[in-house]
């Protein structure tokens, strides 16, 4: 009894040292070992999926792994948003967060995730300001003549937003306010098919993320008016802000971060700030950012000052929510 005793303690002990190297080992797998997913909540040629797609590039040759874009839209984001925070939390799967998540925390009476407790922040990704820009056949050069062509015709201009509770669409009701107009707003899913529709003439007006817009300003087919910058913006010189045109202290920045699911381990999330962080000092992705009208974030860019931000955020866009008492179903 005692020799077997002693080989079975020894075998005992064996397994568990293999079992326990096992562990260490697969612990110690370097992240990531497959393609990397990026889940934007809005539709393809929108300023979200812009940046996501310009990061995706960049993100994959820090990692060394393909990195995938995947648009599942719906609900102003809330439908891309609620897939990540039930996605397994083990860095394949992300999400590319925005101001508008931290708008609908307050929009929206019920959410099937918590943009706070369902997700680890991974760091800022590019700020924006908006821009507004008009249908070239409106009889609208600037700021002044939209009031009046507005209170000329109440209830009948209309701003396309993409969607409701957007940023896109806060920016339209702080004018409204601001003006005292009657503007019909019309919610799209993503800035790429309200755009598409503001070319067609099918809607008038939009307080569009730049980078979405741009291109169709710089070829003409749309007019752009004005800038919620508080300063105007080297891509469109000629566009005054919305301060200078009358409207002290209209200032709205838009702007997109990386998350991953709560849960997800910290090697990771660290991994990923610090291929994040490369990726967006690289002079490639800087010129493409400044081609597109993208603002890199300032340093320091960790998941801790990301998550600040996104706390300050919903305390500053749940107050403008209530004040215009926005609801969303």
């Amino acid at each position: 009894m005692k020799t077997f005793s002693k080989r079975w303690t020894v075998a005992a002990v064996t397994l568990s040292g293999g079992l326990l190297a096992g562990a260490s080992a697969w612990a110690a797998k370097p992240y990531p070992e497959r393609p990397v997913t990026l889940v934007v909540g809005y539709a393809a040629g929108g300023a979200t999926d812009i940046v996501a797609r310009l990061m995706a590039k960049s993100l994959a040759e820090e990692l060394g792994q393909t990195v995938v874009v995947e648009n599942k839209t719906g609900a102003n984001s809330n439908i891309g948003a609620e897939i990540v925070s039930r996605a397994a939390p083990d860095g394949y799967t992300l999400y590319v967060g925005s101001i508008a998540n931290t708008i609908n925390r307050t929009l929206y009476s019920q959410l099937n995730y918590d943009f706070v407790k369902g997700f680890e922040p991974v760091g800022l990704l590019a700020t924006i300001p908006n821009i507004l820009v008009v249908n070239p056949k409106l009889p609208i050069k600037t700021v002044p003549e939209y009031i009046a062509y507005a209170k000329q015709h109440p209830g009948k201009l209309t701003c396309a937003s993409s969607g409701s509770g957007s940023s896109i669409h806060l920016s339209c009701e702080l004018f409204k306010m601001k003006t005292g107009t009657d503007i019909l707003h019309v919610p799209y899913r993503g800035s790429g098919p309200a755009v598409a529709d503001l070319l067609g003439g099918q809607v008038d007006s939009m307080f569009d993320n730049l980078p979405s817009s741009l291109p169709h300003v710089q070829a003409g087919k749309l007019r752009a008016i004005g800038v919620t910058s508080p300063q105007r913006l080297p891509v469109t010189p000629d566009v005054p802000t919305l301060a200078e045109s009358g409207l002290p202290g209209f200032d709205v920045e838009s702007w997109f971060g990386l998350v991953a699911p709560a849960g997800t381990p910290r090697p990771v999330i660290d991994r990923l700030n610090q291929a994040m962080n490369k990726a967006l000092a690289s002079p490639a992705l800087q010129a493409s950012y400044q081609q597109s009208g993208f603002f890199p974030p300032q340093a320091p860019n960790t998941p801790e000052t990301f998550g600040k931000k996104i706390a300050s955020e919903i305390d500053k866009w749940g107050a403008v929510v209530k004040s215009a008492n926005l609801k969303a179903n």
